[in-house]
């Protein structure tokens, strides 16, 4: 950490490296790489900025794949206010909640890893991460008296099910939550005493 001025603006200049994010931000660039080599095999256009890894006969050149990972996995983190290094840490990696959850959901329903180009798919993507967040928002505010963060209370309710039963013959049938342990009767409650009612 150390003093930094922003323009006119003074504060604090931290210098962060992540591993994962090195890690991954490799694979979705090899990922591009690969894709652009195909495309450009075709005689078909790539994306914008990955024209500077290949050279006129479209091979790739090593140094500039070098040159863009250099500062793969590090962060600049500017802030204006008085904190301790844990407290920067802690609040810059609070803003990976949702990423954190939405990795969560991705097991649930199964999508596969996002490296989108599509335009219809970028925007449904968008739409699911906005949805993500919105529903962490408010999770995180029923939460608040339990002392539990959204990421555990999904976690925790992750083997929870739904029975759903049926009789034909009368018309008649209802749904009911099970839970398996007090937490996720706890979290339920929390939301919406409701849930753990059976629906008619």
């Amino acid at each position: 950490m150390i003093p930094y001025k922003l323009g006119k603006v003074k504060g604090t200049l931290a210098l962060c490296y992540n591993k994962k994010k090195e890690i991954d931000l490799h694979e979705s660039r090899y990922d591009e790489i690969r894709n652009a080599e195909i495309l450009l095999a075709k005689g078909k256009p790539i994306k914008n900025g990955l024209e500077i890894i290949f050279d006129k006969k479209r091979r790739i050149i090593e140094n500039k794949i070098e040159e863009a990972e250099e500062f793969d996995g590090y962060s600049c983190i500017f802030s204006t206010q008085s904190l301790s290094k844990e407290e920067i840490i802690r609040i810059y990696f609070d803003k990976d909640i949702v990423e954190k959850a939405f990795q969560c959901l991705k097991g649930i329903i199964q999508l596969r890893p996002i490296r989108h180009w599509l335009y219809n798919r970028v925007t449904a993507h968008t739409m699911i991460c906005y949805l993500s967040y919105a529903l962490l928002s408010l999770l995180n505010q029923y939460l608040t008296k339990l002392n539990m963060s959204p990421e555990k209370a999904l976690q925790h309710l992750d083997s929870m099910y739904k029975v759903y039963m049926k009789d034909t013959k009368k018309n008649f049938k209802i749904s009911r939550i099970v839970t398996l342990n007090k937490i996720q009767k706890d979290i339920l409650r929390a939301i919406d005493k409701k849930l753990l009612k059976p629906k008619l």
